[in-house]
């Protein structure tokens, strides 16, 4: 691995802060954000990624690539959380099972911006196509997730709870708000664009910063509690993410040959949702341990992708 690429990563003030966050926790300090902030700034993210990733799609010509990218991202939020499933199921229950493996073949959107600061360090291009990538790949997982829940657990859901749940998977706040503004952002012609460019670019990265904040206060919380649980889930929420990532970073190859959204296909295919999926889950598996399945994306995996797990991608897309 190129070690400038992970000291670049490590002293990013975004991560730096998300550290802050942990070392506070561990110290017992009252510093927290105000849960109403923080419900803003992670919109506030949502919208501006959404918004500039329309920009940029509308200045693509739709092409073939950008096809094959779209789909290549459905059949990673298909696959992913269906082998999941089946290794989850040595250990854990369906419940739980099909929790952890809708949360594992979704995305995080927060990873995802993580990600995009990185690429802007490192001053490489994607397509503005792969925020509608992300995007399409919320659902699908939390679909099959259902689907594989209600196949071999003995109660199933009756079919009117199975529809309210598709639904809540489909317009998941989350989901709603980063395709509409990619929309938005899409039809928007630059001159009306550039009115709000200071509010969707200018502080970015601060907000940013302070969203990462809380995410390591979130994460220093949960830490404790999880490692408890035993190291099957300790193991699955390090090797899985690794594995998806490494090696959708050597096949997208296949799929486009920009770095920058080979990079992006493995951070998206090693990151975990702690969002849209438990709020699913919570109509979708009331039986699932919530203490489990969202400790394992925020509190080991999401740290383990924005440290070691992106320079680790990227060198593979650069040498590989």
């Amino acid at each position: 691995m190129d070690l400038h690429l992970l000291s670049d990563n490590l002293t990013n003030p975004a991560l730096l802060f998300f550290f802050l966050g942990i070392i506070a926790v561990q110290l017992k300090s009252d510093l927290e954000i105000p849960p109403n902030s923080s419900k803003f700034i992670s919109l506030y993210l949502l919208f501006s990624i959404g918004f500039k990733g329309g920009l940029e799609l509308s200045h693509s010509n739709l092409n073939m690539e950008i096809v094959w990218s779209l789909l290549f991202g459905i059949f990673l939020a298909i696959t992913v959380p269906l082998y999941a499933f089946f290794i989850l199921r040595k250990k854990f229950s369906v419940a739980n099972s099909g929790a952890i493996a809708a949360a594992y073949g979704s995305v995080s959107a927060v990873t995802f911006v993580t990600a995009i600061s990185f690429l802007e360090i490192e001053q490489i291009d994607f397509g503005g196509h792969m925020v509608a990538v992300m995007a399409l790949m919320e659902a699908p997982s939390i679909i099959v997730g259902v689907l594989l829940m209600s196949l071999y657990q003995k109660n199933r859901p009756k079919n009117g709870e199975l529809k309210k749940m598709l639904h809540h998977s489909l317009t998941n706040g989350s989901v709603l708000l980063i395709l509409g503004s990619l929309i938005i952002g899409f039809l928007a012609n630059d001159q009306q664009a550039e009115g709000i460019t200071p509010f969707t670019t200018d502080i970015f990265k601060g907000f940013l910063a302070v969203f990462l904040l809380d995410m390591g206060i979130t994460s220093g919380r949960k830490l404790n509690d999880f490692l408890k649980k035993g190291w099957f889930a300790l193991l699955f929420s390090l090797i899985i993410p690794v594995f998806n990532g490494v090696l959708v970073a050597w096949f997208s190859q296949f799929i486009t040959e920009n770095e920058g959204n080979r990079f992006l296909f493995a951070v998206l295919a090693a990151s975990a949702s702690y969002i849209a999926v438990p709020a699913a889950m919570r109509l979708a598996a009331p039986k699932a341990n919530p203490s489990l399945y969202i400790p394992m994306a925020l509190a080991i995996t999401f740290p383990f992708n924005i440290t070691i797990g992106m320079p680790l991608y990227m060198y593979i897309v650069q040498n590989l």
